[in-house]
């Protein structure tokens, strides 16, 4: 009998990590949990993620969820991915110059759909949605919002590069709605990995913006820092924690979901050609 995928969903509604610094993981993959600082305020968490693994890890799919005004639009969102698992690995199981456009195509469809979109008008709240896949030596992406997904390795470091996605505001998924509009907007994407050692981690935005006032330090808005923290320790799991604690200690109040795993990457990474 063959390998099968393994799964992994959740949503702030049904456990909040409300002061929890202790990150879990999952297959390759570490996740850090936090609702926020109690002492600040903090009492829910409208985060919410959903995670495939393909057989013998030959593929990682991730969605990342931050919700406002309850957790309905991420939980309709788990939903209606999970309901499609069997399509994605589908999808995921072909060549991957086809893998990454036929899944595109099949997530696009199912979210502008008559009978999602109807869903959507019924659930109170919307939701930032931001998915990552990684086959073979690529990293895809898809997303609505203002999540964001960094792409980790020296050689892109040297020149400045860390975020793979822009930020995107005023874009949701659930009763404001994009895939409503006369033409949704999105972002996709598709990077080569570098040879060697990529660390690959997906965040919402209270890892980025967290302090009680305004002139308080939000180490990790700094992209520089947050490869420092994130890339020079090889134990992912500490840094994930060490990451979650530094908001923790400066009050942060809203909920931070984040996603992390490293791919070794065996295969000479594209270069330019030094005949000039």
């Amino acid at each position: 009998m063959g390998q099968r995928m393994g799964g992994l969903s959740w949503v702030g509604s049904r456990e909040r990590y409300l002061d929890h610094l202790k990150p879990a993981t999952f297959e390759n993959m570490v996740i850090g949990r936090y609702g926020g600082n109690s002492l600040a305020g903090a009492d829910k968490n409208e985060d919410g993620l959903f995670i495939l693994i393909g057989p013998g890890g030959t593929w990682e799919f991730s969605m990342l969820l931050d919700a406002h005004n309850t957790e309905e639009s991420a939980e309709l969102l788990i939903r209606t991915v999970k309901h499609i698992s069997s399509e994605i690995e589908q999808c995921l199981s072909r060549p991957v110059h086809l893998a990454f456009k036929d899944l595109e195509t099949l997530l696009l469809t199912t979210l502008g759909s008559d009978d999602f979109r109807s869903q959507c008008r019924k659930v109170t709240g919307e939701t930032a949605c931001l998915i990552c896949v990684r086959k073979e030596n690529y990293l895809w992406w898809f997303s609505v919002g203002d999540n964001s997904v960094y792409l980790l390795h020296p050689e892109l470091a040297a020149r400045g590069q860390y975020l793979l996605n822009q930020r995107n505001y005023y874009e949701w998924i659930g009763y404001v709605n994009t895939f409503d509009q006369p033409v949704a907007c999105f972002s996709s994407g598709v990077r080569e990995l570098r040879k060697g050692r990529n660390v690959i981690v997906m965040t919402t935005d209270g890892l980025l913006e967290y302090g009680r006032l305004k002139h308080d330090r939000q180490t990790f808005e700094d992209p520089c820092k947050l490869y420092q923290a994130f890339y020079n320790e090889k134990n992912l799991q500490s840094c994930v924690e060490a990451a979650i604690l530094e908001v923790h200690e400066a009050q942060g109040r809203d909920s931070a979901t984040v996603i992390a795993w490293t791919y070794y990457n065996e295969r000479a990474a594209v270069m330019p050609s030094d005949a000039k």
